[in-house]
Parts: C-alpha cells; structure tokens; sequence
C-alpha cells in the first residue's frame, strides 16, 4: 500500500470517528480537538461577529486539469474555506488534521444541500514541485462528492507559490537530512482560513481551534449577516461608495428628499494589479484583444492610469476623462442623460461605459473609430468635452508637466507624443474587464445555484421569443452581448423628428414642478444640433439614426440607456423594445413587437441584472487610489 493510499485510509478513519480525541497515536502525541468532539457548546450562528480582518490574497494557480486560474476568481461569490497542505505529510496535527477537519465539513454539506450552493473549500498544495496538477487531481478524487465543491489546487512553481504563502502569513521550511538533501517533509504550522463574499478574511484556525462545528457555524454565521451598506468595509470603502453618485438624487421628485452625499474623503481606495484582467480574463470573457504595436506593461497602464484621472489634460486644468467615464457609476455617468464637458458645455450624447471596452471593433455611438489608441483625441479635441485647440498643445503640456517626463521615458523611453499618449491611456483602458457574473457562473461553469429561477426564465426568453440575442451575442464558450453592429432602433429617429410642446416641465427642486414656456427656454439654452447616428460618419442614407449595439455586461450599473440617455431604467429599455421600437422607414428589421407579458418583461429584466461582473468593487477600488492629477 503506498503512502497517499495508506493516507487516504487515515483520514477516512479520522473522519468517521473511529478515533476518539483522547486517543493516543504512537509517540504519545495526543491529537487535536479536530478529530473528536467539541469539548464544549458552539454559540449559536448569527448570535456573534466576525471582524474583517484584512483582504484575502489573490494568486496564480493550477486546478487539478492543470488550467491556470487565480484565486480571486474562486472567491466572490461563495465563502470560502481555504487551507494550506503538502500530499505527503504526515504529521497527524498538520495537513491530515486539515483534511480530516474539511471531510468532516463535506459529509455535513452533504446533508444540508442549500449551504453547500453557499461554501467552496479550497485545498492549495506548497509543495508544487511534487504536487503536480495530476497529483493533486489523484489526491482529491478521494475526497470529491456530489453537490458538494472542493477544489484542489496547486502552483506552477515555488516562485508562484511564494507571494500567496507570505500575504497568507503562512511560514514553511523544507527539511532536509544530514547530507542536506531534502528529505520531501515541511515544517509548517497549520492555518485555515475563513473567507467571505467579498473576498475578506474573517477568521484564521490554527490547530487548537479547527474544529467542523465552530467552522459550520463560523459560515453560518457569515451567511446570516446581511449588514447596511453604511456598516459593510471593503478596503476600509463603504459599499455605498462603489456604486452610483456621490449625491444620490433618487426619490428627488419627492418633496421629503434628504440628500446622502458621500464625502471624497470616504473615496479612498486600495490600488490593485489590473493586468491580471489580461492574463486571466474573468470568466465568460475571451482573451483580451491586445495590439502587437502596444503590449501591456504594468508601467504602462500606470501612467495611462494617471493620465486618464489628470484634470490637466483639459484646456483650462478643470476636468479629466474619469469626469465623464465615473468609476463608482459605472465608467459613465448615472446623474446625466447625456454628457457635459468642460465649462458645463453641452454633449449631445449619453457617455458610453468603459467596462470591457477592449473586446469592441468600433468606438463612439456612431463606430467612427476603430482603436482605443485614436479614440482618446476625440474627447481631448472636442470644444464641447476637454477643448484643447490641439494635439501639438496637449503634447507640450504633457511634456512641461516634470511628474510626466521621467513616466514617459520610463515607459516608451521617448517624450510624449500623440502615439504614446493614446498608447498609455488605452493600455488602462483595456484592463477594466469585469465578468464571472452570476449568469457566467451559471452558464459556463454550470453552478445550477448561481441563478436563480426568475433570471433562468428570462435568459430562456433573451434567447427565444425576445431573440435579445440576435444583437446582443452570446457563443458556446464566452459571451460579449454585443455584436459589434449598429442598428436603427427607432430612438435617434422620434428626437429628430419629434416636435417640443409650447411648454416644458421643469423641476426646481425636491417635489417641486415648474411649467416653463419652450420659447424661454431656447432664448436662453444652446441650440441642440442634430443627431443623424451612423449617417454622420457614412453619408448612406440607409445609416440614418443608427447605433452602436452596446454590451450588456454590468449593464446595471450604467443607467440612463440609448444613445441619449432617454430611458432611465432597465424596466423602460424592455419595455420599449417590447413595443416593437419606433417606426420609421430605416427601422432595423430584427426589431418589432415581443408580445411579453409583464411577468415576462419582468424575468427579462432579472436576468439582465445578473449579469455584473465580481470584480467591480475592485476595478472602483483601485480607481479611487489613482491621484486626481490636478498637481504633481
């Protein structure tokens, strides 16, 4: 019998009970309290707390067929319990104890199958040089049970493994014998650790306090608590700040309306590796399209990082492109229908989200730029968004800017240029990839609980009598929800072509109405030009009034909807194409009525909010720790 045999049949037997905890293994070593009964009573769950007691660590890892993964995508959406072992130890109070202690917690799993949807466990091995993906899928087979999800894992190398061990604080040393040759035995001291649904460490067990009971109840507990916004940290960030404006005007037309503004002093946020969008792109994403002329660095998406966030980039040093593009609402702006640039002067266009900007063939509403190099001079042009007169005037404030001279030759080891430039801020752009959504954990990676019933009708229904998915495309083995077209929807058509009543109704305050006549309104209002869509760039007629079919990842986040902004909620978007669109003679022949019912409309609407991505918190984390940029 060899030795993972004879260790398999030891934690089997430990697990079972057969071992009682007063039990004495040979050299007299009394085992852990893990192996028997609890000596005392658990408190109930949910009648304690459990403090944050920092941010679980990402890593690159191997699961058992060998495909890299990292860390952080096996943790977000489920708690997590994760444990540090070697295949071959032997010592009854480390990695056996470890394994006896989760297989005990997977028997239990078994018998309560809504708290196994809840908890993952995660076995890493530190000794990869011997713990090969095929090891450790031979070392975990022994322990995989239906409807229960335990994951072994293991790393390319030490020098993968070795970040993890030290942001885990988990301290090993090989052993080596008198001939200093390894001898395959670690000292090590045992820890396990208890992760939560925002990838928060919430308790460590050492050996005296691994226990299933108190680790069950420590989960419950976890899972019972359900704190305010107000009250739940991420980074020392409240939630609230991750999401949505910094003054929440919603409820506004009620005349009770308090405001709930959040201080930017409450904005700070914790920087975090965002090429690891790129090498590992979150699930129901593909590999990230990257230029052979522009490779990602992380030097360089740091400076295009401080470039996108400087308000020096503009004429007069007042706005900076994260003023249209606003991390916490979205990489857009929920407050505005459509944009204002510099001096409050009037966009005519809704500001597009940057989430997943890298997978797009074309740019801008009306597809007239093709990369995120070029498309950056667009907005830095313009008279009506950041106004400089040039490119020769950005380049020389660029270059006069003493922060920025040493970044650029750093980086492309040349001044800044209109090349360099687009190159920076493109290369940030292309890391804000954000995925493994509930629907993607559903869907690709056959979680049956990651959805749920409501959210599963309606993607029955995006795909059938709604057919959402003749544009917005889902394939076998990722899904972009966009086809990368533009189509008449019938929206720029009615603004065109819709005729202003004699008066408007203007709210002046909370709960406060106004009827203003139109002809006062123009007298002192900037005259709004037209809006032909795909026409302007083509001059085809039959381009009149098209679109750009965006994505509709994390498409809840990114309110008012359409070119203009017109729909404020995602109810009025299935509504509206419910209705079959408006007619008008370029009309796209994929839009026509649904016949939905308002139940249906409502599935359709659920599912379209499963689809934000895990890591949004992060991507708005890191946002916040990025200088403002108005000073060196």
């Amino acid at each position: 019998m060899n030795t993972l045999k004879i260790f398999f049949v030891l934690v089997n037997v430990l697990a079972s009970g057969l071992l009682q905890a007063d039990t004495t293994p040979p050299q007299e070593q009394v085992l852990a309290p893990g192996y028997g009964s609890l000596q005392f009573s658990a408190p109930e769950p949910g009648t304690y707390t459990l403090p944050v007691l920092g941010a679980a660590a990402d890593g690159a890892v191997l699961d058992m067929e060998g495909k890299a993964i990292t860390l952080h995508k096996l943790m977000g959406d489920k708690v997590v319990l994760l444990s540090f072992i070697y295949s071959t130890c032997s010592d009854v109070s480390g990695c056996p104890l470890a394994t006896t202690v989760l297989q005990k917690i997977k028997n239990r799993l078994k018998k309560e199958p809504e708290l196994a949807d809840k908890l993952r466990l995660l076995t890493l091995s530190f000794n990869p040089e011997h713990d090969t993906p095929e090891m450790m899928k031979k070392y975990g087979q022994e322990f995989q049970d239906k409807g229960v999800e335990w994951r072994f894992l293991t790393t390319r190398s030490e020098q993968e493994l070795q970040p993890i061990l030290d942001h885990y604080k988990q301290s090993i040393q090989k052993v080596y014998d008198k001939e200093e040759k390894f001898t395959g035995t670690f000292s090590h001291i045992l820890r396990v650790y208890l992760i939560d649904q925002n990838r928060q460490l919430r308790n460590i067990y050492s050996v005296s306090f691994l226990h299933p009971d108190t680790l069950i109840n420590d989960v419950k507990t976890l899972l019972l608590a359900e704190p305010k916004p107000a009250e739940a940290q991420v980074n020392g960030l409240k939630n609230a700040a991750f999401e949505g404006a910094g003054d929440n005007k919603s409820q506004y037309e009620d005349n009770a309306y308090e405001t709930h503004s959040i201080a930017l002093t409450d904005r700070t946020g914790r920087q975090t590796d965002l090429l690891k969008t790129v090498r590992n792109p979150p699930l129901g994403l593909p590999a990230v399209p990257v230029p052979a002329n522009n490779p990602l660095t992380k030097q360089k998406i740091s400076l295009g990082r401080k470039l996108f966030y400087d308000r020096r980039l503009s004429l007069n040093n007042t706005f900076s492109c994260a003023m249209c593009h606003i991390p916490e609402q979205g990489f857009t702006s929920n407050e505005m229908a459509t944009a204002v640039g510099i001096e409050g002067r009037t966009v005519r266009r809704n500001s597009p989200t940057l989430y997943n900007v890298a997978y797009l063939n074309t740019l801008f509403h009306d597809s007239r730029e093709t990369t995120l190099e070029q498309q950056i001079w667009g907005p830095l042009l313009a008279q009506n968004e950041m106004a400089n007169p040039s490119i020769g005037y950005v380049i020389e404030k660029i270059k006069n800017s003493a922060d920025y001279n040493k970044l650029f030759q750093g980086v492309f080891h040349k001044e800044p240029s209109m090349e360099t430039i687009g190159m920076a801020i493109a290369s940030y752009e292309r890391t804000l990839n954000s995925a493994n959504s509930a629907f993607d954990r559903w869907h690709y990676r056959k979680f049956k609980n990651a959805l749920d019933d409501k959210a599963r009708r309606g993607f029955e229904l995006f795909n059938g009598k709604a057919n959402c998915s003749g544009c917005h495309t889902i394939t076998p083995k990722y899904a972009l929800f966009t086809d990368n077209n533009n189509h008449n929807t019938g929206i720029g058509y009615a603004e065109a072509m819709g005729k202003t009543g004699e008066k408007q109704r203007v709210q002046v305050a909370p709960g406060v109405y106004v009827d203003v006549a139109t002809t006062l309104i123009k007298s002192v209002a900037e005259t709004k030009p037209n809006d032909l869509g795909r026409y302007e760039v083509t001059q085809n007629p039959q381009d009149r009034w098209k679109y750009k079919t965006p994505s509709l990842r994390n498409i809840s986040l990114t309110a008012p909807y359409m070119h203009n902004g017109s729909l404020e909620t995602l109810k009025q978007v299935v509504e509206f194409y419910n209705r079959g669109g408006i007619p008008n003679e370029n009309l796209d022949p994929l839009i026509k009525p649904l016949n939905l019912t308002a139940q249906e409309m409502d599935e359709l609407t659920a599912f379209l909010k499963s689809l934000t991505g895990d890591n949004i918190k992060e991507l708005v984390s890191d946002a916040f720790a990025a200088p403002i940029g108005d000073a060196k």
